[in-house]
Order: structure tokens, then sequence, then C-alpha cells
């Protein structure tokens, strides 16, 4: 493990800059400075976040600055989102409905809570945190649902979401190591995070021996950071960058661990 965890921090040192910002979604977040508006634009970026880059900024753009003028928190809580026709397309099968049901989730959480923040630190760990951002968007909508709000329980025979793109949300918004990560939560800790779990990051994670399930799922998620919290108890997600950065890659990190093995 001590080997394992020098060939991580490599990594980490590699891929873990600020460079990375420019082409990936957390670049939307850092483009505000008031705390509302980083949150609001956190859960956006990284609801829309599948598929494409290049067609998640320009979706990220269209979302964030044309529809919502770069003032998304203004943008929410004056409503202005009622007036958007509901087949109107974002980005994929992301539409104008979709973005409108979040929105009007965003404006009670904020009048009844006054930050995202506030409601995931009314939770025991991040898990009951998406359960409550869920909840919360279900009464704002009279109970109806969305599919692009993970659901982190397990229901009809399917099993738990890995909810990757809310983990990842969480990673911006609460790791504070000042260079990708924004870590504007003071009152959620690190060590409590779970790692966004995607097809590159489980794809290295298994060839390192660190996960032996087959699925992606909530359990799968448990199992990798549980073991990444022991290279790294205080911040184990500061791992992402190593283990999404080398599946991407494909470089030699594989052929060279497992020569020495």
């Amino acid at each position: 493990m001590e080997r394992l965890k020098k060939l991580l921090d490599e990594k980490v040192a590699i891929y873990n800059r600020k460079e990375f910002i420019e082409n990936d979604p957390v670049w939307f977040p850092h483009q505000f400075s008031d705390r509302r508006d980083i949150e609001i634009a956190a859960l956006l970026a990284s609801v829309i976040a599948w598929g494409n880059r290049k067609m998640i900024l320009a979706s990220g753009k269209k979302m964030l600055f044309d529809i919502m003028g770069g003032k998304p928190y203004d943008y929410i809580m004056s409503s202005k989102w009622s007036e958007l026709c509901g087949d109107g397309n974002i980005h994929r099968t992301f539409f104008a409905r979709d973005f409108v049901y979040i929105a009007r989730g965003l404006k009670q959480i904020y009048e009844k809570c006054g930050s995202l923040e506030s409601l995931f630190i009314a939770t025991d760990d991040m898990w009951e945190g998406i359960s409550a951002l869920r909840c919360e968007l279900l009464s704002a909508n009279d109970g109806a649902e969305t599919r692009h709000i993970s659901n982190p329980l397990p229901r009809k025979g399917k099993p738990a979401s890995a909810c990757k793109r809310l983990h990842m949300m969480l990673r911006w918004l609460s790791r504070k190591d000042g260079i990708v990560d924004l870590g504007i939560w003071q009152n959620v800790s690190p060590s409590s995070l779970m790692i966004p779990l995607d097809v590159h990051v489980a794809r290295t994670g298994r060839r390192l021996g660190l996960i032996t399930r087959a699925q992606n799922d909530r359990r799968t998620v448990e199992e990798l950071t549980a073991a990444l919290r022991e290279l790294a108890p205080a911040d184990p997600v500061i791992y992402d960058f190593a283990l999404f950065g080398v599946g991407v890659a494909g470089d030699e990190f594989f052929d060279n661990y497992m020569s020495e093995q």
C-alpha cells in the first residue's frame, strides 16, 4: 500500500493542476465569487456532466450565462425560470423542463435552508445529503421524479446509484486544496466525501485491485473509497485525479506497477 500510495501521489501531482480547470465542468463554479452562485453553478454543471466535454462546456455556458445571465442565484430566486419553454433543449436529454424542475427545487432550498451546504450538514453522511436534496426537489415539484438526480437508495430490484456526478459536485465544494477544487464549504469534511465513480476510475480501481465488485454502484463506491481512505484518511477523494487521469491516458502506469508485483 505504501508503494501504491507513492505512485498515486505522483499521478495526483500531474493531474491536479490549475490547467485542468479550463476544459472541465469545474470551470463553471470557478467563474463566480458569491457562495450561492458557486453552489448553484456546481450543481447545474455536475448535472449535465456526461458525454463530450466540448458539448458539456457549451451547454453549461448556455445554461449559466445565456439563460441565467451570469447571475444564478438572482435568476433562481426571481423565478425567471418559470418563463422557459419546457421543450427547449439544453444538453442532450436535459431539457428546459428539467432545468425548471431543479430551479424550482433550488428556490425552495434557499428559502428554507439559506444554502446547499446547510442541507448537507444536517445529515449524517453524503449519501443522506443526496437523499435530502432529492426530497427537497420532489417536495418542490409536487412529488414528481427526475432522472437527472441519481438515487442513492436501491428500489424495484435496482442497485443504489453510484451518484457519480453529485459526488463530483461535493468534491468541488468541499475539498480545500486551492488547486482545482474550490472548497467553499467549511462544515463538510473532505474525509467524509465519496469517490466520484465513472468508467475510467472504476477500470483503474479494478486493475489496481482496489475494487472486487463487477458493478458500478453505491457499494462499489464505498469499497473503493474505503481502500483510498487507507492511503489518505483525511482526504481519500484526492485520488480521483490520479485514477481518472491514469484511466483516460492509458499510460505506462499499469505496466510499471504490475511488473514490480
